[in-house]
């Protein structure tokens, strides 16, 4: 093969520090029962009234360090887990309801977090940043409870929740209220039978959410508050006031295409970021959220990306499908060589099913089993000369692995995602492979166990934040279109 398609690694004892994967916090869970009048109780102790030039916000966006496994076959194998349960979700969803900077922190579980601001005194809280999903919501009041939380970092008792009765903008949302048929859509008909358009006297409060993670779920009921930046304030923003939660470290900020994301309630142009590595320490450092709003006219092109066309899901019967970030993957290479995945795995069909999104909630990153086998084997290949760890697979659940203990220097194949437009991720080696120990290394891409001839339902590939690590993404929401370039994050 071409040496400008692999890696070369000589193995010195510093190499094998490289980073690891870290627990994803998404592992299957049954959310407990919560009637409508168990959230609207909560709510009766709350004291609620019913209710063109750029700007940009940067907010930090970073990963918490804390690994809590000790030994890395059953850190790794939780990731993977993780990461296909994840998938599984966003594969079969349940129907849910100017500049700015931010940090963002990257997290055990496998996320990455930004602190935002809500209420009036502001309330400030930590919301995993989610690309899949579009509801922000928080945990809400002093009867707040989560199930299932206790995270290695995290006791549920100490999660910090959301105040209503503290805000003086806080206010419950009605039925009649826009935001309230924009989380539930046609739906909201059903929800609020005695609300029609000709009722002028509708009094009822907006149902009770509960919304479907690969982890877990929340419940709550919508309110309206103002989210505070220091440079500016968005009022009337909707936002879930979540009571109960399954397997929920924080709130969840949505970031994803519905109109109740947060990107869409603040009118973004565009929003980037850059993830610092996951690491072990328990360093916090961060990267820059950048949310740019405002309106101009032009293409807006960021110098030294290469731009991809964000495409929709035609499936207009599943509404979340629209949410996600669909991307026109059109081949994967490795180690220069072209791996022959059918067309239907790469962009979705008009049945809904395949095609490649990118989403900042998912850990590592996940290829349908007829996508993933194509890759996995052009790697054995590529490297038959590597003996493999068999055992080290199969008590992690990644594959294919390598034991390199014998080895001076390790030449690895490169992975190229290659997009409509041109467009060439290369990814760096430490974000497809990862040290289990000083002698294996193992392939960070998962898939299921399910064999199937074609496609499934939902994304066949779903590039998650592991594989993101090191690159600036740009999602430019006025021109539908993924901008990427390699850079080190900090």
């Amino acid at each position: 093969h071409d040496s400008s398609s692999t890696t070369h690694l000589f193995l010195v004892p510093s190499l094998t520090q490289k980073s690891k994967p870290i627990p994803h916090s998404h592992t299957q869970n049954s959310m407990a029962s919560l009637s409508l009048f168990s959230l609207l109780s909560f709510f009766s102790l709350l004291t609620l009234s019913s209710s063109s030039t750029d700007t940009t916000t940067t907010i930090s966006l970073s990963p918490s360090t804390k690994t809590p496994y000790a030994n890395p076959w059953q850190r790794l194998n939780h990731l993977a887990s993780s990461s296909t349960t994840r998938a599984h979700h966003l594969k079969h969803p349940h129907n849910s309801t100017s500049l700015t900077k931010t940090p963002l922190f990257p997290h055990s579980y496998g996320g990455y977090s930004i602190s935002l601001s809500f209420g009036t005194p502001p309330q400030t809280l930590s919301f995993i940043m989610d690309t899949g999903s579009s509801l922000v919501w928080f945990p809400c009041t002093s009867h707040y409870v989560c199930t299932n939380c206790n995270f290695p970092t995290i006791n549920p008792a100490n999660i910090s929740t959301f105040r209503p009765k503290l805000s003086s903008s806080a206010k419950i949302l009605g039925c009649k209220n826009p935001k309230c048929g924009l989380l539930f859509g046609p739906d909201v008909r059903s929800r609020c039978p005695d609300c029609d358009k000709k009722s002028g006297n509708c009094t009822k409060t907006c149902p009770a959410y509960t919304i479907q993670y690969g982890s877990g779920s929340t419940s709550g009921i919508l309110i309206s508050e103002t989210l505070d930046f220091p440079d500016k304030a968005v009022n009337d923003f909707g936002v879930g006031c979540s009571i109960l939660s399954a397997r929920q470290p924080s709130g969840i900020a949505g970031f994803g295409r519905g109109p109740m994301s947060l990107p869409s309630q603040m009118g973004l142009k565009k929003f980037s970021y850059c993830l610092v590595s996951h690491r072990f320490d328990d360093t916090p450092e961060s990267s820059d959220l950048v949310l740019v709003g405002g309106s101009d006219s032009g293409d807006d092109k960021t110098g030294g990306l290469s731009y991809t066309p964000f495409l929709k899901n035609k499936l207009t019967s599943n509404s979340a499908f629209q949410e996600y970030y669909y991307v026109s993957l059109r081949k994967i290479t490795v180690g220069g060589e072209h791996v022959k995945i059918p067309y239907s795995f790469l962009v979705p069909g008009t049945d809904g099913n395949g095609g490649t999104i990118v989403d900042s909630g998912t850990t590592l990153t996940f290829m349908e089993r007829g996508a993933f086998d194509l890759v996995a084997r052009e790697f054995e290949k590529q490297m038959a000369n590597y003996s493999r760890a068999a055992d080290v697979e199969n008590l992690s659940g990644l594959r294919p692995c390598f034991d390199i203990s014998a080895e001076k220097s390790v030449l690895f194949p490169e992975l190229v995602f290659h997009f409509k437009g041109g467009g060439k991720m290369a990814l760096p080696l430490a974000d497809y492979f990862t040290f289990l120990s000083d002698s294996v290394i193992c392939m960070t891409i998962v898939t299921d166990n399910v064999i199937r001839p074609d496609t499934s339902e939902g994304p066949s590939i779903i590039l998650g934040n592991y594989q993101q690590q090191n690159f600036y993404l740009e999602y430019d929401l006025k021109n539908e279109r993924l901008g990427f370039r390699k850079q080190i994050c900090k």
